[in-house]
């Protein structure tokens, strides 16, 4: 569903780029054919610098070190190259470019499942399934629908996925969660309740205390990330005391979706702070993927090395 909604958005932005572009290069106006199409199809950028500026001004008191104005433009200027290639490219068109990956050889081998977040599909994780495949890694990227749906509804992919790694393995997986997807995550955990079933969790940009932005969002999992919102309360109450050791937890002084930065940890997780790195951009850091790397090789013998 979501792949076929970016395929209508990025086609259609396209499309009223070049009818733009036309229409006044045969007036005559060259110069207004240029910024037109330019500000259609690259406007995005402004609302990421909207996004960056809110950031900034909401920081506070967080305990996060606040970014300075060099890192918040080269981390807007990353983001402004990473979104396109996600919401434009990979989720739109080649969101099965990888398929899962469970060959009968991974009998005793650590998998890993793969949760996106909030209005993303499988296709954000391609670089990683590529290397974890060609490292012959069992993995299951999964794809979390109905897209605008209460964040309750989306756990029975993620039981899907582990069961199947279960399966195949006879281990329980490393999760790696970026966004919504690490609030996912432990919705599943505090139904199924079995620590045994999951090896580690890896968060990255997760919104585990909600998100000031969420405020303008009206889906329901969008309002279920609010800030102290009735839902993240009943979420904590249900996890057993000392879970959160379980988490690696990746945050960033420039996220520019989930801010102040420090809602994207979790008290005794293993906070790790990504500096001027923005929120689609942190998907593809090297640090997550090397911290993935240690939690397969722990207690696995089986373990390949996944190289840089």
């Amino acid at each position: 569903m979501l792949a076929r909604l970016q395929q209508a958005l990025t086609l259609g932005a396209v499309l009223a780029a070049l009818l733009w572009a036309l229409f006044w290069v045969h007036a005559g106006h060259p110069g207004w054919a240029l910024v037109g199409a330019v500000l259609i199809v690259g406007g995005y950028a402004l609302v990421l610098a909207l996004e960056f500026l809110l950031l900034r001004l909401m920081h506070g008191d967080d305990p996060a070190p606040r970014a300075s104005a060099v890192q918040l433009l080269r981390a807007w200027w990353g983001e402004v190259l990473s979104a396109p290639i996600v919401f434009c490219w990979r989720q739109p068109f080649c969101s099965r470019r990888w398929p899962d990956h469970l060959p009968p050889s991974a009998r005793g081998r650590r998998g890993v499942l793969l949760v996106h977040g909030f209005v993303c599909n499988r296709g954000v994780w391609n670089p990683w399934l590529q290397r974890l495949q060609a490292a012959g890694v069992p993995v299951v990227a999964v794809n979390l629908e109905p897209v605008f749906s209460s964040i309750d509804l989306l756990t029975q992919a993620i039981e899907d996925g582990v069961q199947r790694l279960e399966a195949c393995t006879g281990q329980s997986p490393v999760v790696v969660c970026h966004s919504m997807g690490g609030l996912a995550l432990r919705r599943w955990w505090a139904e199924h309740g079995d620590d045994a079933r999951l090896h580690h969790a890896i968060t990255i940009g997760t919104p585990h205390h909600g998100a000031w932005l969420a405020r303008l969002a009206v889906s329901p999992n969008a309002r279920q990330m609010q800030r102290g919102s009735a839902w993240l309360a009943t979420l904590m109450a249900r996890e057993p005391p000392g879970r959160w050791r379980r988490f690696t937890c990746f945050y960033s002084h420039c996220d520019n979706i989930v801010f102040p930065p420090s809602t994207a940890t979790l008290a005794g997780a293993d906070n790790r702070h990504l500096p001027g790195v923005a929120h689609v951009h942190m998907a593809d850091h090297d640090a997550p993927w090397t911290e993935l790397q240690r939690h397969l090789r722990t207690g696995d013998a089986q373990a390949p090395a996944l190289g840089p």
